[in-house]
């Protein structure tokens, strides 16, 4: 701490063998005397003036000594990243631009835009693979950063996301570099199956783009969950589901229109009409900031079905199901339970 008195060993020993060897106070001995005593009691108005400089010294110095060690860390990322001498995965995954960077600049949103509440998080499991399955809203998807940033700094084992991501994420420019980088990867079997196997934990939004694309009427019902393919990787992989429920990413972008005609001509899958845009140009692309929370939910083990159960329609249905059905009702018990949109 920077207001602890730091006294080092030998000042200690010299000082207690100083004490040790003082002659035991007389009967007239006033207050100093006896705060001399070996094991006498302190206290904060006893302590002296010349405590005070020591403390100051001591802070002073321990502040001067952490500002020095971040800036010689952040000069040695920058001469890693001009000299190219760190590493990237398989799928570009740069793990400490992701920490040192990228969630440094999304902590801010996470931490103070939307006070994001994370519960559950005890239910990822410490190491080996496992799949988060997610409800998917908000017109723009934050969701999944959100989420991103809920398992990477509240998980007692510091673990990592990685999201899988649409088509459309690794065609836009920079938009598609900066997803690689972050870990997202191409939202396919393959791909998945690899990284779950690695013991990676894999996040997927099965919704899509009809759930972060709906309307605002239709808020917090979850739509199809496509045709169960995430249960089936999740069964080849042998590693646990975890259902997620998300709340407050709903509100960020009131969807109350789709300008579709501008979205064909664009090659989008909507164009979002909202309150603010495009009524109020670039500051009507500010989320609202309501109020997150974010909920892992009891892991569903896959890892005692036969390595043919992934090719067993009726089971995959089930699971598929079972997966759904728990995120929308947490959905409505956290809904039940928020004061409002926005505290």
């Amino acid at each position: 701490m920077a207001d602890a008195k730091v006294i080092p060993f030998d000042d200690d020993r010299s000082r207690s063998r100083r004490r040790a060897d003082a002659p035991p106070p007389g009967p007239d001995a006033g207050p100093a005397a006896v705060r001399a005593l070996p094991g006498a009691l302190e206290t904060p108005g006893e302590t002296g003036p010349e405590a005070a400089p020591e403390t100051s010294a001591a802070g002073a110095g321990e502040g001067r000594g952490g500002w020095e060690r971040r800036l010689a860390s952040g000069l040695a990322f920058l001469r890693r990243r001009v000299t190219g001498e760190y590493e990237v995965d398989e799928f570009g995954y740069d793990e400490e631009l992701t920490d040192q960077v990228l969630m440094g600049l999304l902590r801010p949103v996470y931490e103070k835009y939307f006070r994001v509440e994370v519960k559950g998080v005890e239910n990822i499991p410490e190491k080996g693979g496992a799949l988060i399955v997610a409800n998917h809203s908000g017109t723009l998807p934050l969701d999944g950063l959100m989420m991103q940033v809920a398992v990477h700094d509240h998980h007692p084992a510091g673990r990592h996301l990685r999201l899988l991501a649409a088509d459309l994420v690794f065609v836009l420019p920079v938009v598609n570099e900066l997803a690689r980088k972050a870990g997202h990867t191409l939202a396919c079997a393959e791909d998945a199956e690899r990284l779950l196997r690695a013991g990676e934990i894999v996040g997927v939004m099965p919704e899509g783009f009809k759930g972060i694309g709906k309307p605002f009427s239709e808020r917090y019902k979850l739509q199809r969950f496509g045709r169960g393919g995430f249960v089936s990787t999740a069964l080849r992989a042998g590693v646990p589901i975890v259902p997620c429920s998300i709340v407050g990413a709903e509100e960020i972008y009131p969807m109350i229109g789709n300008a579709k005609t501008l979205a064909r001509l664009l090659g989008l899958p909507y164009v979002p009409i909202t309150p603010t845009f495009p009524w109020l140009g670039p500051l009507g692309a500010l989320p609202l900031p309501t109020k997150w929370t974010i909920q892992f939910g009891e892991p569903i083990a896959t890892d005692s079905y036969p390595p043919e159960a992934a090719e067993d329609p009726m089971l995959m249905f089930n699971l598929t199901d079972q997966v759904r059905e728990q995120i929308q009702h947490t959905l409505y018990k956290l809904l039940v339970q928020r004061r409002s949109v926005f505290f």
